[in-house]
């Protein structure tokens, strides 16, 4: 039923993986958990705290993989938990919190009970268990070999004319810069939106905006895959992911750039200091001790800007709100949301405008990429319709 989405699904997941797994070894380059204790007890946490964490790349790669497995497991468990949970207690309020009409000697904690095992029988059949399990570890998989990929660049991809015996990435940060500044007569993309916005009051809206894509990469996910009316929408939602994320990874070893925001930093040195601030020093900070400094081991390079996958991501947001989500206040929020991150890519100097056409591009390709392989058939206008099915979710055209 869903052959082509389990291909493309696992397919990139593996590929990924695979080039992880060959970059560490031809540069010997440690693979990371890129959250660490965030999101709970890890194998690596357990290895660090008994003193025995491998040195060899090899066993150092099967950390990583039963890292992920772990992550994935934690995930998938608190999404379960707040859908029997909080699903059942909201679902069934009225049931649980009014006792007239109903039979005074079963207790609250009863028909609670009773709710949430009719939730597990309806709602997690065979079909949104395989979509959640699988959608959850070939993300996350995704997930952590882009950082890792992304972290090495600067080594994969040197300065050929760098000094011998030194460590200096590869940059045509000058390249799209001259660009931004053709496409804008002679100005800075900055400098105008600066100009035109103010670098204070807009400056926190921006920040706000930009920062709140971070915790809502991983939630929208699970959100798709646990709440998503028809499984093929939450197969759609995920496969499009981790296609853009690895696409995503690709293009920064195309074109690696740092950003003007680092590269020419002066021209942000005017605006009003902001969580994005300490958020750009903490990065560049970052990747200085990655390259520099042989005794960090644990730490990875977050500066990559060709292309932009803060516009990538946001914008397919708004494409799967657009044509799984009915309700029209939210295709507004996530068309809004996506619009303001692109100013705020360029006001704070993350990207250059050729990062963000490009984040632009993945977006769309991805987006068809996974409604092909779910089975979406599109419709006139913004619409579309699954064609799949199965004996618990039927083919939805509303």
């Amino acid at each position: 039923m869903y052959r082509r989405a389990y291909s493309l699904l696992i397919g990139t997941a593996v590929a990924i993986w695979a080039a992880t797994v060959f970059v560490s070894f031809a540069y010997d380059r440690r693979p990371i958990e890129p959250e660490g204790k965030l999101l709970g007890p890890s194998l690596t946490w357990l290895l660090e705290m008994l003193g025995a964490v491998p040195t060899s790349i090899a066993w150092l790669n099967v950390v990583l993989v039963i890292d992920v497995l772990l992550r994935a497991v934690t995930v998938l468990l608190a999404a379960l938990a707040v859908d029997l949970g909080v699903g059942t207690l909201l679902s069934r309020r009225g049931e649980l919190f009014r006792r007239n009409g109903r039979d005074e000697e079963e207790s609250t904690y009863a028909l609670f009970r009773r709710g949430v095992r009719d939730r597990w029988r309806t709602r997690w059949t065979r079909e949104r268990t395989t979509l959640v399990v699988m959608g959850t570890l070939c993300f996350y998989m995704t997930y952590v070999c882009y950082r890792n990929l992304k972290s090495n660049l600067p080594f994969v991809r040197p300065d050929p004319d760098r000094d011998p015996g030194t460590t200096r990435a590869l940059s045509y940060d000058r390249e799209l810069h001259v660009m931004d500044r053709v496409l804008f007569f002679g100005n800075d993309p900055s400098d105008v939106l600066h100009t035109v916005l103010g670098t204070t009051f807009s400056a926190h809206i921006l920040s706000q905006i930009y920062l709140t894509y971070l915790p809502l990469v991983i939630t929208l996910v699970i959100v798709w895959l646990v709440w998503s009316r028809n499984v093929s929408f939450g197969y759609w939602f995920v496969t499009s992911q981790v296609v853009a994320w690895t696409l995503g990874t690709l293009s920064y070893y195309l074109l690696p750039t740092l950003g003007p925001g680092i590269e020419y930093y002066p021209e942000y040195a005017d605006l009003a200091h902001t969580p994005t601030t300490d958020l750009m020093k903490s990065i560049t900070d970052g990747r200085a001790g990655v390259l520099y400094d042989p005794t960090i081991q644990d730490a990875l390079n977050s500066v990559a800007g060709f292309a932009s996958l803060h516009v990538t991501i946001t914008m397919l947001w708004a494409l799967m709100v657009q044509y799984t989500v009915r309700s029209k206040v939210l295709h507004w929020v996530f068309w809004v949301n996506f619009g303001l991150t692109v100013i705020a890519t360029l006001y704070f100097g993350w990207h250059y405008v050729a990062d963000d056409i490009a984040g632009v591009a993945i977006a769309i390709f991805s987006f068809y990429v996974g409604a092909i392989a779910s089975g979406q058939k599109f419709d006139r206008g913004m619409t579309s319709h699954p064609t799949t099915t199965t004996s618990k979710v039927p083919v939805d055209r509303s």
